[in-house]
């Protein structure tokens, strides 16, 4: 009787000390995602090992919350710097309009033809043409048309934009039978533009890889036994020059750029080519083996 005893005392003691440092790892958990949060950081992924199965599911779902919380933001994100770049564009076009035209007028007198102050002017008038140039050629490339969305063959865009730049070398593991519903053009821009600035960056090597979680039915495998597998992001990493920590939060934003010559628009436009599409850009946290930045193309649905 006093052997039972015992062992029932034991055994009591082990439960109560399983289910404290149970609750204290709930607890650091709800921490760190109350920490994650307040930082603005929706990438936060807690494990669910370990866990009950009620706790497990609920684990499961703030992950997920948590990553439909930062594609919202990205979202509206996107949507909050489309309609403050209207307005500017609008705003510089109606300012430099102007100046270019008076100072052509200008340029035309006599008593300012071989004068000094003739260079002066052209410089103006120069000036203000590159920038009503600039802003005439954004504004016709923000206009972007409504996506056409049709199933196409994910490694086929891939290879079209292969042979735009023959001289890299191309790592692609993305199986031959995957497609994805998308507009075609659109996504092809997208490719092109994020592997003209790995290539701008110094890159030789271009990974793209592609991963296929199963359950969503609009990207689907064709082939085998005809069951669907989803495409839910698109890595493509490259070797080039990594992106500069004070510069990760602002590489989406219009018109920023590290480079003498660009526009900054490439990847803020290749952001709402994929918002357009139902899905989104992003910067890829983690880099494959080899590979110095990447981003992450995410399909819609698959996130």
């Amino acid at each position: 009787m006093i052997t039972l005893f015992i062992l029932l005392g034991v055994t009591a003691s082990g439960a109560v000390w399983w289910f404290v440092r149970h609750q204290r790892r709930l607890r650091l958990r709800a921490y760190l995602m109350q920490e994650a949060v307040r930082n603005h950081d929706f990438t936060f992924r807690l494990p669910t090992r370990g866990l009950l199965f009620g706790e497990r599911a609920m684990q499961e779902t703030l992950n997920q919350l948590g990553n439909i919380i930062r594609q919202q933001t990205n979202r509206s994100e996107v949507e909050s710097w489309e309609r403050l770049t209207r307005v500017l564009t609008h705003e510089m076009m109606n300012a430099t309009a102007p100046i270019a035209s008076i100072s052509q007028s200008l340029l035309q007198r006599p008593d300012v033809k071989g004068t000094p102050i003739e260079e002066g002017i052209q410089a103006i008038n120069n000036t203000s043409r590159h920038l009503t140039d600039f802003v005439a050629g954004y504004r016709k490339m923000s206009q972007l048309e409504h996506p056409v969305i049709v199933t196409a063959n994910l490694l086929a865009i891939i290879d079209d934009v292969r042979r735009v730049y023959p001289d890299v070398t191309w790592q692609t593991d993305v199986p031959a039978e995957i497609y994805v519903c998308v507009d075609i053009a659109m996504m092809r821009q997208v490719l092109i533009n994020l592997v003209k600035n790995a290539v701008e960056a110094g890159a030789k090597t271009i990974v793209i890889a592609a991963d296929s979680p199963k359950g969503h039915s609009q990207y689907l495998q064709k082939g085998g036994e005809g069951k669907p597998e989803g495409v839910s992001t698109l890595y493509i990493g490259n070797d080039g020059q990594p992106i500069p920590a004070e510069n990760r939060q602002s590489l989406f934003v219009p018109f920023f750029t590290t480079k003498r010559t660009g526009s900054g628009i490439g990847l803020s436009l290749s952001r709402r080519m994929m918002v357009q599409q139902g899905g989104m850009l992003d910067l890829a946290e983690k880099q494959l083996p080899g590979c110095h930045a990447g981003f992450l193309l995410m399909f819609g649905g698959g996130f």
